[in-house]
């Protein structure tokens, strides 16, 4: 039984007595955060006898640690009185205080209703990340995150293209994407891209779980990408911030917020608009993005959300180069008429209640109303002309889903130590649609099917994808000592994938004639359960170092896009299936002296069926075929490191910064068994052997910069290691990625209620690419931006 001893007390300004509000009182031995309220009262309660550390924080004062003792049953008075810092709030020094906090706060062992102790964590403060924010500029944004590999070839940020240790990075399809905790992406299960991806202006952090983390979050390999925006502000009944961003290629973009409290009432909401050309020809874009929170606190125990968020763009597709294109103008174009369009809807409604110090529980319900379209001339042969007035392929998906995830954690003792049991349930349903038929012969962006006009269009079928899935997970943290945690975990999942619809075979002679036609209904229902293990290991030998180890089995379904969207760049194997594996780490983390933050570790990444393309000869030809291509490893070493130069050597004036980081992932991989023959012994796909993101941040009071380098070595696209083709002047869907650096400045100025952002992007301007696409937007080289400028001009009231 817990003791119900409790640590309560009222901060006060040590200069004017008076109390203070909204201080963050951090419990380091608990790892618990609350806040003061509006007369400075903060409380403990329902803790054990013994020892706690305490830490007190506000960003106008000067942050003060108490250890202090309690007994069974007593209840402890701790009064506190803060100084006020003795130099201005510049941006320097709130930066400073911003990290310091942090490092408070960092995803601690157990956090609301999760556990992450014992796992591979990174979590983004985006408020502290220079760059343009105004375009997601991936490259920056994700700078200090060890071994992503990001695709770069998206002007407006409008989807996020992340992937890592042999992932595929196509719109971050291996993790499970997620904002404020619940799915985004358009079908979980049977189509886990995401094509909404939330404004960086927008975010207070992302949150990047991997190992076994998968057991709590989905099945995935890459885990969890977690984007928490902004909360209301507690001490403002309304708070405005608009910002205003002009860029190269026409780019122009609106961004403003409303927050606020108003007594249990709070809010957070935001527009976001986004135009501009495109740094390719043919290659504009629109969008407009809206959110709006809505909280209300029914009781220190008991509190409801809503979440809405509205997200349209409309982009005109430069399509893909061949190898020559690319070489003689990576900025041209030979696709006029390719559109594509997104229209999201999300909802979402979180009830959070305590039942006790010890016992908390959450309920998530969440559900997308969702489409995407795409419309235009998609020949493997990239340098064929598209001859105006010509049938266009029109692929249109609807996504409509719902689901429930209902989470429950209870803290207790075992043999005087604190343990944490959380247990969960998650039910998913979804009822999606793919349609594939005649577009228009139009240069515009209609998504019509024109199946009267153009009856005898190949490439036609029809399907609904109902998809259910119930899963129960739990993990349990076993405290064997102050210092030594070991956190075991399942899952169980129950899948039952189905395919309703028709698609036709129609093959015409080269006179333009139907010699085929043939209409084939499919009925499939495919069930599987199987339950996932992991274990997570966490030792602490001192209060700023930890050691930790997980392991944890993974699976990815085969989803609908892997078999009934046909595709003129590749073919798709009848026989593919699920893909199984595990994902480990081995590492350490910590801070030296306040002054050096690092993590390092070792990792392993086991793919069973891995399904990839390659390439192989059929009917006197080469054809590019998707399957499982067989079991591949990957492993590596990541490591990060941030180094406080100035409070290393200059410890004293806190108007100065200056930082420097290391970000490096050495990576290797190798198919170890396969059954296609000349794969066995090759690389794994996108995974470069060097990834490498440094560079330097400094500032004096209201100014800060920084420039940052970034290094991929070449890597390959598909099984069958293609080598890299200089001469191809017809595909450009075969061969390496070339090694490329990249090199980034960012500058910022706040005066008053005002603060000034700009920068230059690829500031040697290199022509380099990250990606070769066999669908859209391509197929083809997807150009990566020449040298780009920026300049964003911020307003709060």
């Amino acid at each position: 039984m817990y003791s119900q001893s409790t640590i309560k007390g009222v901060v006060t300004d040590a200069e004017k007595g008076t109390v203070i509000p909204f201080v963050e009182v951090y419990n380091k031995t608990i790892e618990k955060l609350v806040s003061t309220n509006e007369n400075g009262v903060y409380e403990f309660t329902g803790l054990g006898a013994g020892s706690y550390e305490l830490i007190f924080f506000s960003y106008e004062y000067n942050t003060v640690q108490r250890s202090v003792s309690v007994s069974s049953d007593e209840v402890l008075t701790l009064d506190l009185a803060l100084s006020p810092l003795s130099v201005e709030l510049t941006e320097v020094v709130l930066s400073q205080k911003r990290k310091e906090l942090f490092a408070l706060k960092r995803l601690k062992d157990i956090e609301e209703t999760a556990i992450y102790a014992g796992k591979k964590n990174e979590v983004v403060l985006v408020g502290e990340q220079m760059g343009n924010l105004a375009v997601n500029s991936p490259r920056q944004l994700y700078s200090q995150v060890v071994g992503l590999n990001i695709y770069e070839g998206d002007d407006g940020g409008l989807q996020l293209n992340i992937g890592g240790r042999g992932l595929d990075p196509n719109r971050s399809a291996n993790f499970n994407t997620r904002q404020n905790g619940y799915d985004i992406s358009a079908d979980v299960l049977g189509y886990p891209e995401s094509y909404y991806t939330p404004p960086a202006e927008a975010l207070n952090e992302i949150q990047i779980i991997r190992g076994a983390a998968s057991l709590q979050y989905g099945t995935q390999f890459g885990g969890l990408v977690n984007f928490k925006l902004k909360e209301p502000v507690a001490d403002k009944k309304i708070e405005w911030v608009s910002r205003q961003t002009l860029g190269s290629n026409s780019l122009f973009t609106s961004f403003n917020s409303l927050s606020g409290t108003v007594g249990k009432f709070s809010y957070y909401t935001y527009f976001n608009y986004k135009e501009g050309d495109g740094y390719q020809d043919n290659s504009e874009f629109n969008a407009r993005n809206f959110f709006a929170n809505l909280n209300y606190q029914f009781s220190e125990q008991t509190s409801l959300s809503l979440d809405y968020t509205y997200f349209n763009y409309l982009a005109h597709q430069a399509g893909g180069l061949t190898d020559v294109m690319f070489l003689e103008d990576p900025s041209q174009s030979n696709r006029e008429r390719n559109w594509f369009a997104v229209d999201w809807n999300l909802l979402a409604l979180k009830l959070k209640h305590q039942f006790s110090e010890q016992t908390m529980f959450t309920l998530n319900l969440f559900g997308l109303d969702a489409s995407r379209e795409s419309v235009g001339f998609r020949t493997n042969r990239v340098s064929q002309p598209d001859e105006p007035g010509t049938v266009r392929d029109l692929i249109s998906g609807d996504f409509v889903n719902w689901g429930a995830e209902l989470r429950m954690l209870h803290k207790y003792t075992l043999k005087d130590k604190e343990n944490a049991l959380l247990l969960g349930a998650k039910y998913y349903q979804s009822d999606n649609t793919a349609i594939q038929g005649p577009g228009s012969s139009g240069n515009g962006p209609d998504f019509e099917f024109y199946t009267e006009e153009f009856p005898n269009y190949p490439n036609q079928s029809d399907y609904k994808f109902p998809n259910l899935n119930l899963a129960f997970f739990g993990e349990n943290i076993f405290r064997l000592s102050d210092k030594f945690t070991l956190t075991p975990g399942f899952r169980f999942e129950f899948i039952d994938t189905k395919a309703e619809g028709f698609y036709k075979n129609i093959n015409l002679d080269n006179a333009g004639n139907v010699i085929q036609n043939e209409t084939v209904y499919e009925d499939e229902n495919l069930e599987r359960s199987f339950v996932l293990f992991g274990l997570g290991v966490s030792y602490k030998p001192l209060n700023s170092m930890e050691l930790y180890g997980n392991f944890s089995q993974n699976y990815r379904s085969v989803t609908f896009n892997d078999i009934r969207i046909a595709n003129p760049s590749f073919k798709v194997d009848p026989d593919i299936s699920d893909e199984k594996g595990f994902t480990a780490d081995l590492g350490a983390r910590g801070q030296l002296g306040g002054k050096v933050s690092y993590d390092a570790n070792v990792f392993g990444l086991m793919y069973n069926d891995r399904i990839g393309e390659v390439l192989v000869a059929e009917d006197n030809r080469v054809v590019r075929s998707r399957g499982n291509i067989g079991k591949a490893f990957m492993y590596g070493l990541e490591g990060f490191i941030d180094w406080n130069i100035y409070k290393t050597f200059f410890n004293g004036d806190l108007q100065y910064k200056w930082s420097v980081f290391v970000n490096s992932a050495f990576t290797n991989s190798e198919y170890i068994e396969s059954d296609i023959p000349g794969v066995e012994g090759n690389k794994v796909e996108f995974v470069p052997n060097v990834n490498l993101k440094t560079g330097t941040s400094f500032g004096y009071k209201n100014f800060l910069a920084s420039v940052q380098y970034t290094y991929l070595s070449d890597q390959y696209t598909d099984a069958s290691n293609a080598p890299i083709d200089v001469n191809d002047n017809v595909r450009g869907i075969e061969g390496q990625i070339p090694a490329y650096h990249v090199m980034d400045l960012a500058l910022s100025y706040s005066f008053s209620r005002f603060r000034i952002e700009t920068g230059i992007n690829n500031l040697t301007d290199n022509n380099y690419f990250t990606r070769r696409a066999t669908g859209y937007p391509g197929p083809g080289i997807i150009p990566s931006a020449p040298r780009t400028y920026y300049a964003t001009l911020q307003f709060k009231f």
